[in-house]
């Protein structure tokens, strides 16, 4: 499991003193081979100082290691933010004999706190005396904030593997990227093809999940790929990577969404037969982000006009998207409730934690998914003592 699976990785997880009670809040991924890789980000224009610093090292060389403190976000830091994260990735590089511009650095929790570089620097160095195959499962644990559980996945192909973890639970509507999420992999790839893996993986998972609307000024997903594997590269190979890569993104983020803050519903929405997919796309980001739809979930309540008023509103390129309300038929949890828009008197009983809603235009050929969850009592709560 998680970003040791792949032969070449090692990685540890240790508390440095940023989060309360002894929690483990500093991780650290190497490849221990040469590495070649890429990395998404968050559009949020507040973007906090670790993003910019990851922007800037990927640019000047092939990234070899990860960093990552939880608990405070360098975001809205200003310029001793950027001095905080230089610091870290410098550190890092001198213990292990590293360029600097070979480190990226990463952070989650609170906006707008200073980073407490001693603690941090004082857990690097832990951290790289840590380092081994067995250290995945700490890692992940340490890059958690309000998630209740560490999130990690991998799958295998012939001959090599891709391992992942990720953090996330609330600020979840990503845009490029989520939240963090590093993966790893011991397949052969030259520098800059990561990116070409990496994209159209992201597009369909992490880009395509939602609990509370919001855009994280941290968001961030990075692979790293080193060729430990040896094997011999095909296109039948690329192919079986490419899904590899799409698996793992895609269990990553159906754990991030299942985790969301105070949820009790995990919500699939898929939407066909619109006019082409980015239509597709916006009418099940739109149910997906709808406090209405996302309220009558965690009442159970089976509220399919909710559903398709929120579709009927999906904005798209400076109107809306196409929808015809007399084509329009929807299903929730395999219970036709709306026909060729005629509502068929049926309604199921939402009572399992898990929602499944299908929507058919029948407009075209354009189809999309999105993950959501129900918008609950203790959301509100969460959040509202975030800082306290």
């Amino acid at each position: 499991m998680s970003v040791t699976a792949p032969k070449g990785f090692v990685a540890s997880g240790v508390h440095c003193g940023i989060r309360k009670q002894d929690r483990l809040d500093l991780s650290l991924v190497r490849s221990v081979v040469s590495a070649t890789g890429a990395g998404m980000f968050t559009i949020n224009r507040m973007l906090a100082a670790p993003v910019i610093v990851c922007r800037e090292h990927l640019e000047l060389a092939q990234p070899q290691a990860i960093v990552t403190n939880s608990g405070v976000a360098n975001a809205a830091t200003g310029e001793r933010g950027l001095l905080d994260a230089r610091a870290t990735a410098a550190e890092t590089a001198r213990l292990l004999g590293l360029d600097v511009e070979e480190v990226l650095v990463l952070s989650t929790g609170v906006i707008g706190a200073q980073l407490p570089l001693s603690n941090v620097i004082s857990g690097v160095r832990e951290a790289a005396a840590a380092l081994s195959v067995d250290g995945g499962g700490d890692s992940a644990t340490a890059i958690m904030t309000t998630d209740t559980h560490s999130k990690e996945a991998s799958a295998r192909g012939t001959g090599f593997a891709v391992g992942g973890m990720a953090k996330g639970s609330g600020m979840i509507h990503p845009q490029l990227a989520t939240m963090l999420a590093v993966l790893t992999t011991d397949y052969p790839l030259e520098p800059g093809e990561a990116i070409e893996f990496l994209r159209p993986a992201v597009d369909v998972s992490f880009n395509a999940i939602s609990v509370d609307g919001e855009c994280s000024t941290n968001d961030t997903v990075l692979l790293l790929a080193n060729g430990a594997s040896g094997v011999e590269r095909t296109p039948a190979s690329d192919e079986e990577f490419a899904l590899c890569i799409r698996k793992v993104c895609g269990e990553l983020a159906k754990l991030i969404v299942a985790d969301g803050e105070g949820a009790t519903v995990l919500a699939e929405i898929s939407v066909r037969g619109a006019a082409d997919g980015a239509e597709a796309r916006a009418i099940a980001e739109r149910i997906a982000t709808s406090p209405l739809v996302k309220t009558a979930l965690y009442g159970h309540d089976a509220n399919w006009g909710r559903i398709a008023a929120a579709a009927g509103s999906a904005k798209f390129n400076g109107g809306f998207a196409q929808l015809d309300p007399d084509r329009l038929s929807i299903v929730i949890d395999g219970v036709p409730v709306l026909v060729e828009g005629r509502p068929s008197g049926d309604e199921p009983a939402l009572a399992n934690g898990h929602c499944e809603i299908e929507l058919d235009l029948a407009l075209g050929d354009g189809a999309a998914r999105y993950l959501t969850t129900d918008l609950s009592y203790d959301y509100v709560k969460i959040n509202a003592e975030y800082r306290t």
